[in-house]
């Protein structure tokens, strides 16, 4: 027997019938994607930033031929394993805050990859008496780091919104021995200098 004859409403109901299912399991499938890929906060943060900081150090011994440095120092490690990332990026970034990736905080800026966050800050060489100036505060992020090893942080950051925001952030997270300002870093910080390390 021929095959039964269709009208074009047919064809079109179900066109619409199939992409309708189709949606919905797109939807399921990112939905899990997301819960598997990303920190819930049934996990919490900690589980995450833990994984954040063993990327970051392979990261460095992969880099080690480059960087010069065959591992991170103890005390930054300790660092990146305490400073919560996911307070210093957007509420909406805050499920991606650990990974190893830089992420947008606004007016065109991005808060670093925690890698070269870590990397920097181990060039540095920085002590526990140590005064440090950084030029460029964004979001706060390497302020916080660089003041769990330093006596006294000043960061300089010439976007006011974000100057103004991160100075607020960090004093909300308790950074005392962060001071920050909003300006034009070029000129540095006269009446807190000397410095023992300027971070750019």
């Amino acid at each position: 027997m021929g095959e039964a004859w269709r009208s074009p409403s047919d064809e079109r109901y179900e066109f619409k019938y199939w992409h309708k299912i189709m949606k919905h399991h797109f939807a399921l499938g990112a939905f899990l994607f997301f819960c598997f890929a990303f920190p819930s906060h049934v996990e919490g943060y900690d589980a995450a930033r833990q994984r954040m900081v063993e990327e970051v150090l392979a990261d460095a011994a992969a880099t080690a031929t480059y960087s010069g440095l065959s591992a991170l120092s103890p005390e930054v490690i300790a660092a990146m394993e305490k400073v919560q990332r996911h307070r210093f990026v957007p509420a909406a970034l805050s499920a991606v805050a650990y990974l190893n990736r830089p992420l947008p905080i606004g007016h065109g800026q991005t808060i670093s990859q925690p890698f070269i966050v870590a990397l920097m800050t181990d060039l540095m060489g920085i002590k526990a008496g140590d005064r440090v100036l950084e030029i460029g505060t964004g979001s706060g992020y390497q302020a916080a780091v660089l003041a769990e090893i330093a006596k006294s942080v000043y960061s300089i950051e010439i976007i006011e919104p974000l100057g103004k925001e991160a100075g607020e952030r960090l004093k909300s997270l308790g950074y005392r021995n962060v001071q920050t300002r909003v300006g034009d870093g070029y000129y540095g910080w006269p009446v807190a200098a000397p410095f023992d390390a300027i971070i750019v």
